[in-house]
């Protein structure tokens, strides 16, 4: 895994991060270090229920941090962002039984391109084929769980200044292709998020479509900073860097049932 000298963006692209998940939160709890954040209003979904440690903390005391912080979910998550700190929290995480992951930070360095084509839409034009891409992806997910995982793009309206939903449309008028794009236009740094193509539109170019419209709209507003997280070991990753992304950090996830 190749990562490029990355200056002060990455340091940037963190901030962004950390005022997106605290912004998108129903309730908070600080600590040194980091924070936890909740949402009563979606118990099932990971992404709205975790701790984050954006700074500092202590390796050894985390793995009990997050198992007291979160004991009232079914499920225990912890992001850290700084390298070297995640580095730390890998033995002792690993030793209270956490799973660790990475994804990748991966910033637009590419030229910006023409508008794609694709709409800006109501969250309610994506909920039917969100929820048939939740039961592609998670075929054994119970149904309370799919609604979590769909329904939390209402909450995402808070994580950032300015938050718009993209849609690619087929012929046929079904929605094709979607993501999320977050803006901060006084930081200068916008978050692509959930690029996803419906599985019966596949190889289409509505993902194409999507994501130049979302770089496109970033770079009008104003962010200098464009970037969006990538599994290292899967496809996506070599897709996004034909189409300007490197990579400039990684971030860190430690699960556990």
């Amino acid at each position: 895994m190749t990562v490029t000298a990355h200056g002060a963006e990455l340091p940037r692209i963190h901030r962004f991060l950390s005022a997106f998940h605290r912004r998108q939160a129903a309730r908070t709890v600080d600590f040194p270090g980091g924070f936890a954040v909740f949402d009563e209003a979606y118990p099932l979904s990971r992404g709205n229920n975790h701790v984050l440690v954006d700074g500092e903390a202590d390796p050894g005391a985390l793995p009990a941090l997050v198992d007291e912080l979160t004991g009232h979910l079914p499920y225990h998550r912890a992001y850290v962002l700084r390298e070297e700190v995640a580095a730390a929290c890998r033995e002792p995480m690993a030793r209270a039984g956490y799973r660790h992951s990475v994804s990748l930070l991966m910033r637009h360095t590419g030229p910006v391109p023409a508008r794609g084509g694709a709409r800006e839409v109501d969250p309610d034009a994506l909920r039917g084929p969100v929820t048939a891409s939740w039961h592609r992806l998670a075929p054994h997910a119970a149904a309370a769980h799919v609604r979590d995982l769909v329904e939390r793009r209402a909450a995402r309206r808070r994580g950032a200044r300015d938050v718009r939903f993209l849609a690619s449309y087929a012929p046929d008028g079904a929605v094709a292709g979607w993501a999320d794009l977050y803006l901060d236009p006084a930081a200068g740094v916008a978050q692509i998020e959930d690029l996803v193509t419906d599985g019966d539109h596949l190889g289409q170019g509505h993902a194409g479509a999507v994501l130049d419209t979302a770089l496109h709209l970033a770079a009008a507003a104003g962010c200098a900073v464009r970037f969006l997280t990538a599994d290292p070991d899967d496809w996506p990753r070599h897709w996004y860097a034909r189409k300007g992304f490197e990579p400039v950090g990684s971030a860190s996830c430690f699960d556990r049932d």
